[in-house]
């Protein structure tokens, strides 16, 4: 962590002793007196002996890399007087504490960093976390419970219900394609774990990168899925797996008998009989097998509220429907030491002390090496229509100089862009002109990029760890601007909480800009872009319908018009 951070955000130990979410306990006027008189007695002493420890450790014969950092973030922290307002780190109830703050700092940091939840979570739902990581302990890796299951499913038993076995069921979600596209699947397998009451196992990866990316969210429990998990191959099943859902319910008339699992072929692409597990009321067959692996590269959770059996359960856990996936991720999604260093240093050096701060999100999908001016010229248009970026002075001779715009600090307003994207051409150019021309307004713009990959790679470990430091950097921003169909985009203004501007896609990169470039988006809900097309009362795979419109909260994307996006109801003004 950087000594920035340090300073400003202190050691845990001190936030917590002030936290009342942690400890419960109220500090007296009389005690903080004390306190004071004491601090600079102390803080000397404590420099005394911190300086003298090293030839003590050489001596012991101990390693210095960790005492050394220790003391470093001891030093930083004393002495300073400057605190900011305390924050609640435990999200109004989302998160518990006790966990260990130094193995994954970002859980109860990112408070300090992120604005307040856009909404808060539900009592309920604060209630059905619990319970599922009551689940996560009673059943997961490393338990009894699960020793037995696993050796049922390797030796192939069908002999009992799920039910019958230790009351533990499981969810195995098979991890695949892009960052934003796993992030948006973890959070929606998540909340389908919870709705039919299993354990959440994540596959690590290539290169078990789930781990390098992610803290654990469970206290005392993991999500990873044990490098001996005993079903071979998982990885490769597909539609066509006789285990498949739609195989089942189809072809099976539901039958699963000789069956070690169940598989839920849910990407983006999956046949419309695949998709009738959206419509599965978890009573059929599915409670009957224990194991159920699911493959999905989208964001589910639209889909799941067209099931009848979860409908009220979904309206007591979300009151607000615009929110699932901005407080899901809140509570699951934590980076490791390693990322959150990254994030914090580049926003402490570049970010932090601007006026204002927008995120813009590029996605260029298509395979060249060259940049497109169309793209530049959209993203430009956006800003301009939505005044989220001050105008230039013209070329043009005889302009008076722009008026001054004071800033928090005193000297100019400054504004703080955040470009992300794997191409440096779109942040290079929007540099540049700011660099020639001053704004109309007197602000100083000054646009950042982190990263540039310039291709995309998947599970490769350097570009992920980059690719997370961005998304979360995203979600510090104050606005975003954020290109359509992409899952990146979809995360990173979703963690934020922001109802961004969308970016409609081009279906042309040859052709001129989008006109209008942008929207607003109706919420800050992710699209799913592989929503069932049926009813559920009904299944009929056959006939696609129009389903944005069977549900006040369920509309079709902005940015995707087949696809599917949850919101808060319009509710008309009476005149």
């Amino acid at each position: 962590m950087s000594s920035t951070v340090a300073r400003e955000d202190p050691s845990w130990l001190g936030i917590e002793e002030e936290a009342s979410p942690f400890t419960g306990k109220k500090t007296t006027k009389a005690a903080t007196t004390d306190i004071r008189r004491w601090s600079s007695v102390v803080n000397a002493t404590l420099v005394v002996l911190i300086m003298t420890m090293p030839p003590l450790l050489l001596l012991l014969g101990g390693g210095l890399a960790a005492p050394t950092v220790w003391i470093k973030s001891t030093v930083a922290s004393i002495g300073s007087s400057q605190r900011e307002p305390k924050k609640d780190v435990l999200l109004g109830g989302l998160l518990v504490p006790g966990f260990d703050e130094h193995s994954c700092a970002s859980r109860y940091q990112a408070a300090y960093y992120h604005k307040d939840m856009a909404r808060r979570p539900s009592p309920h739902l604060i209630k059905r976390l619990r319970e599922q990581e009551a689940l996560q302990r009673r059943c997961g890796p490393g338990t009894e419970p699960y020793a037995r299951a696993s050796r049922r499913l390797k030796s192939g038993q069908t002999d009992a219900a799920a039910d019958e076995i230790d009351g533990c069921r499981y969810l195995v979600l098979i991890s695949y394609r892009g960052l934003g596209n796993r992030m948006l699947a973890m959070a929606s397998a998540f909340l389908y774990a919870m709705l039919t009451d299993r354990v959440l196992l994540v596959d690590r990866g290539y290169g078990d990168t789930l781990t390098s990316l992610f803290c654990e969210p469970f206290p005392n429990a993991t999500w990873a899925l044990p490098h001996d998990f005993p079903l071979e191959n998982f990885k490769d099943l597909g539609e066509d797996a006789p285990e498949s859902y739609g195989n089942v319910a189809v072809n099976r008339s539901g039958s699963v008998t000789g069956l070690r699992f169940v598989y839920l072929h849910l990407d983006h692409a999956a046949s419309q009989a695949n998709r009738l597990v959206y419509c599965d009321d978890h009573r059929q067959f599915l409670h009957r097998l224990q194991w159920a692996v699911l493959r999905t590269d989208q964001y589910m959770a639209p889909g799941l509220f067209f099931n009848l059996a979860y409908r009220d359960e979904l309206d007591r856990l979300f009151p607000s429907k615009d929110s699932v996936f901005h407080i899901l991720s809140r509570y699951l999604l934590h980076p490791t030491n390693d990322i959150w260093g990254m994030v914090t240093r580049y926003y402490d050096a570049y970010l932090r002390n601007a006026d204002e701060r927008v995120g813009i999100q590029i996605r260029v999908f298509e395979n060249r090496d060259t940049p497109f001016q169309q793209v530049l010229d959209q993203i430009l248009a956006c800003t301009s229509q939505e005044h989220l970026l001050p105008a230039v002075v013209g070329a043009a001779g005889g302009v008076s100089p722009p008026a001054f715009k004071a800033g928090a600090a005193g000297g100019a307003r400054s504004v703080a862009v955040l470009v992300t994207g794997l191409s440096s051409w779109y942040a290079d150019s929007i540099r540049e002109m700011y660099w020639k021309s001053a704004t109309v307004t007197g602000e100083a713009v000054r646009v950042h990029q982190p990263s540039h990959e310039e291709h995309q790679h998947y599970f490769h470990g350097e570009h992920d760890m980059k690719a997370l430091a961005e998304i979360y950097l995203l979600s510090l921003t104050d606005k975003i601007v954020a290109s359509g169909w992409s899952t990146f985009g979809y995360a990173g203004y979703g963690l934020a909480g922001h109802t961004p501007y969308l970016l409609f896609r081009p279906m042309n990169y040859s052709e001129p800009a989008p006109n209008p470039p942008c929207t607003r988006a109706m919420s800050m809900e992710p699209c799913s872009h592989g929503a069932p097309g049926f009813e559920c009362t009904r299944k009929e795979i056959n006939r696609n319908i129009d389903t944005g419109v069977l549900l006040p909260h369920v509309r079709p994307c902005e940015d995707m018009s087949w696809g599917l996006k949850l919101t808060e109801p319009v509710v008309e003004k009476k005149v």
